[in-house]
C-alpha cells in the first residue's frame, strides 16, 4: 500500500474526532482502516484521515450518519475537476450530481438555521453583558464608588 499509514490516536489528533468515535463511524461504515497492524491496531491512510476531518465538519449540519456516508460516498465518485465519470456514463453521472445537489440544498439551508441560531445566542450574549454592566454600575455606585461588587 502507498503512502504512510496512521494509526487512530494519530487520526484522533488530526481530525478531532475521539478514538470513541471514529471506532464507531467504523461500526457504522462512514470510514473503513485500510489495514491491521500485526497487533490489531486499526491503520489508516491520508484519504480515510480527509474522509473523517470531512465528515467532522458535517456535524454542525444535523446529518445522520446514512446521510454522511452518502455525502462521503457521492464525493469520492464524482471526479474532483467536475470532469464527467471515468465511464462516460451521463446518465450516472447526473444522478450523482443530482443527489449531491440534494445534499448542497440542505446543508445550505441548514446553515441559514445555524446563522439564525447563532444571531439569536449573540443577542442573548449582549443582553447578559449589558445586565451585568449595570448590576456592577450599580454596586459600585451604592458602594460609594468604591468597584467592589459583593
Amino acid at each position: 500500500m502507498a503512502g504512510r499509514l496512521m494509526q487512530i490516536g494519530e487520526v484522533s489528533e488530526r481530525t478531532g474526532l475521539s478514538l470513541r468515535t471514529i471506532r464507531h463511524y467504523e461500526n457504522v461504515g462512514v470510514v473503513t482502516p485500510s489495514e491491521r497492524s500485526e497487533g490489531g491496531f486499526r491503520l489508516y491512510t491520508e484519504a480515510e484521515v480527509r474522509r473523517l476531518a470531512l465528515a467532522r465538519r458535517m456535524r454542525p449540519l444535523g446529518l445522520c450518519l446514512e446521510d454522511v456516508r452518502g455525502v462521503l460516498d457521492l464525493l469520492e465518485k464524482l471526479p474532483a475537476d467536475g470532469s464527467p465519470l471515468p465511464e462516460s456514463d451521463s446518465e450516472a453521472h447526473e444522478k450523482l450530481v443530482t443527489q449531491l445537489r440534494k445534499y448542497w440544498v440542505e446543508a445550505d439551508a441548514r446553515c441559514d438555521d445555524l446563522r439564525r441560531e447563532l444571531g439569536q445566542a449573540e443577542e442573548f450574549a449582549r443582553s447578559l453583558h449589558e445586565h451585568l454592566a449595570r448590576v456592577v454600575e450599580a454596586a459600585t455606585a451604592a458602594d460609594g464608588g468604591a468597584g467592589v461588587v459583593r
